[in-house]
């Protein structure tokens, strides 16, 4: 665990190849959603969420559970969960092949080391993330439950269900992360869905809503989550904002919806890896 700010960009910068690699070989993914959450969810890994490989549970007992609501950007999970030691890394390479353990969406079924719950039918994860937060406060235990969604994800009509339901039963050892980059599959999330101003919904929900106006910046991104921890306990869920780029760190795939569910050919693996010092040593 580490709060340095150049070891957190080397690690981004390392999951970022590991991502465009992964995507690459499988001639599928989400590499758009995983390169804008990148930043922030290795931030979490390697800095605020208390966990360890060592120790690690399915039902998070004695720590703080992860469950990505965004089931369909694991090339961003599944780098994280490796370079924090909880598989080697050379497994990425098995990424979207028959047999491997490093399915598309996250499985439990595989018995993968640090995935709590299976997700991908976008909508499910926060109601499932409620459900472990309460849980762990029916059983007295003071760890957190995170969760990521992406801002597209956030049409969908369960997102709001779990939120009506975490806020009513004040289950405030729940932090939910939203990657605020407004792209999803068909475009801007504003023309496609029109979700207006997240933090002012949130909030009317009865979330307590913090903003993080460069979720790249790990200044910003550390102070955002001691905030958001300082909150935990207070009666109210927490929602951090998280506002970034889609595709962030290779020039032509940032800011555009193009790279939701898109993989790299060769050359333009090439020329992302370019960009993209290698840090920790490829698998």
């Amino acid at each position: 665990m580490t709060t340095n700010t150049e070891e957190l960009k080397r690690i981004s910068t390392q999951v970022r190849r590991d991502i465009i690699r992964m995507v690459t070989a499988a001639k599928s993914g989400h590499p758009g959603g995983s390169m804008s959450s990148a930043d922030f969810l290795t931030a979490l890994f390697f800095s605020v969420m208390k966990h360890d490989p060592e120790t690690w549970r399915r039902d998070a007992k004695g720590h703080d559970a992860f469950i990505l609501s965004a089931g369909h950007l694991t090339p961003v999970y599944y780098s994280l969960l490796s370079r924090a030691g909880y598989f080697p890394a050379s497994e990425l390479g098995t990424f979207r092949k028959i047999h491997s353990r490093l399915q598309g969406h996250p499985s439990v079924q595989e018995e993968l080391p640090g995935i709590t719950q299976c997700s991908g039918s976008l909508g499910q994860g926060l109601s499932a993330a409620a459900g472990i937060a309460l849980g762990k406060k029916m059983d007295k235990d003071g760890n957190l439950v995170y969760t990521m969604l992406g801002d597209g994800e956030s049409e969908e009509g369960q997102i709001w269900e779990a939120a009506i339901f975490a806020a009513h039963h004040k289950i405030d050892n729940l932090i939910a992360i939203t990657d605020w980059n407004n792209q999803q599959i068909d475009g801007e999330v504003a023309a496609v869905g029109g979700m207006g101003d997240l933090a002012e919904k949130w909030s009317a929900f009865g979330w307590a809503v913090v903003i993080c106006e460069d979720g790249h910046d790990f200044e910003k991104i550390l102070k955002t989550f001691e905030i958001a921890k300082s909150l935990a306990g207070e009666g109210k869920p927490v929602m951090v904002l998280m506002k970034t780029d889609m595709g962030h760190g290779v020039d032509f795939m940032a800011g555009t919806c193009k790279w939701h569910g898109k993989a790299p050919n060769e050359e333009q693996r090439a020329a992302a890896l370019a960009q993209l010092e290698e840090t920790l040593g490829d698998y």
